[in-house]
């Protein structure tokens, strides 16, 4: 495997990425090519990291044939979120309105999220997909146990007082 510096100063700026670098794999990359323009054979390297020939015959090559450019991670594909970005700001408002009372609840949970999603948007998503919906949008699980609307303060002090099993303090 022959494989020489790209441009001036690509050695110097391939030690500075992979002593930065967090990611296990990246940093991988950047020393496949830093070791590939130093001259170590792939059985050297295969050693050194720990990695496949595979991997790094894919690197070095990648870093000869496109530079510092094809070693960067690309940006991965997936499924476009069910509910549209359009619709996110009319969602975050309803969930921030609260239950109503169509919704017969005092909190919305998962399972209300998902009827909200399938009835006011027409969106069918799975339970987890309606937390994921909230995680995205800034929600999180964790809340105080909701109270309920006729909860009366002054009912639970007289049945607090005049319990007969309770001791008192």
């Amino acid at each position: 495997m022959h494989i020489v510096e790209r441009q001036d100063g690509d050695v110097a700026t391939l030690r500075r990425l992979a002593r930065k670098e967090r990611g296990a794999e990246q940093r991988d990359r950047w020393r496949v090519a830093l070791l590939a323009i130093e001259g170590q054979m792939t059985e050297v390297i295969q050693g050194t990291l720990a990695r496949s020939r595979g991997f790094v015959q894919r690197w070095a090559y990648a870093y000869r044939d496109g530079g510092m450019q094809a070693l960067r991670d690309k940006p991965r594909g997936g499924s476009a979120p069910k509910l549209p970005r359009e619709q996110e700001q009319a969602f975050r408002a309803r969930l921030e309105g609260g239950p109503r009372p169509p919704d017969g609840v005092c909190t919305l949970r998962g399972k209300d999220v998902q009827s909200i999603l399938h009835t006011e948007f027409g969106v069918r998503v799975s339970l987890s997909s309606a937390y994921y919906t909230l995680h995205r949008l800034g929600y999180s699980c964790l809340a105080p146990r909701p109270r309920h609307e006729k909860q009366s303060v002054e009912a639970q002090q007289e049945f607090r007082e005049r319990a007969p099993l309770l001791s008192a303090r």
